[in-house]
């Protein structure tokens, strides 16, 4: 028998309709007609339900050892509480654009109000610039009807490349075309110099992992000894979504 549905919350803003849903042992947030934008599993709300959230997770081993992270775009905070759980961070901003995201995340999808978390209330293309320089950036600007515009935006993608400390990088979640390529796949070249690498994954997306400068690279030996170690901490393996990062083409 199928688990039943129920409603916790709902929520209409001038963006449209947010809904909290409960099945089973997970929760659910939802923007507009039954778009879902996150799942939590209630009983440890770090675990990553989805290979996307787990491939930018992937992502942020990149770094050898991040201190900062900005995330844009919060969502139900399901990958910042992660990130904060097991990773060495130390300050970590998050930029959302509907107030009632991260309240609603508090109430009733586990994220912590953990001292090292600062939310800021906004539009990420505007308040980008007054952010802090980061050792990881996540963008993951999504809508009812899909990625925001900020995902093609040349210059915003630019500063956000440029808002990364050396060393530092840039984990995009962006939409995948039927080809398999990353929506805006010329655009991307183009602005990334072809230097940035791709995870993609089952849900159809596919995740950029975008270096501050051309002299970095991506240390394949080293993220696996890192996924490797947290392995038992996550309690599952990221072995998959290494075997297929691709170096963008």
């Amino acid at each position: 028998m199928s688990q039943q549905e129920v409603l916790l919350a709902e929520v209409q803003d001038a963006f449209g309709l947010i809904r909290v849903y409960e099945v089973g042992d997970y929760r659910f947030l939802e923007f507009g007609a039954a778009v879902e934008q996150s799942c939590v599993f209630t009983r440890d709300p770090s675990w990553l339900e989805y290979d996307y959230t787990r491939a930018m997770l992937l992502g942020a081993l990149a770094h050898e050892a991040p201190e900062t992270a900005l995330f844009l775009g919060l969502g139900a905070g399901n990958l910042t509480q992660a990130c904060l759980q097991f990773l060495p961070l130390e300050d970590v901003e998050a930029i959302e654009l509907r107030p009632d995201v991260p309240r609603l995340a508090m109430e009733y999808l586990g994220l912590d109000d953990d001292p090292r978390l600062t939310i800021r209330i906004g539009d990420a293309l505007q308040l980008l610039e007054t952010a802090e320089t980061a050792d990881l950036i996540f963008v993951d600007l999504y809508t009812d009807t899909g990625p925001a515009a900020a995902h093609l935006g040349w210059n915003f993608l630019q500063a956000c490349q440029q808002k990364l400390n050396p060393g530092g990088w840039l984990v995009i979640n962006q939409w995948a075309n039927d080809d398999g390529k990353p929506l805006g796949a010329a655009l991307l070249r183009g602005l990334f110099h072809r230097h940035y690498w791709e995870c993609p994954v089952k849900e159809g997306n596919v995740i950029l992992l975008v270096p501050a400068d051309l002299e970095q690279t991506l240390d394949l030996p080293g993220i696996a000894e890192r996924a490797t170690s947290l392995t038992p901490r996550l309690g599952y393996s990221l072995d998959s979504l290494i075997a297929v990062l691709r170096q963008a083409s």
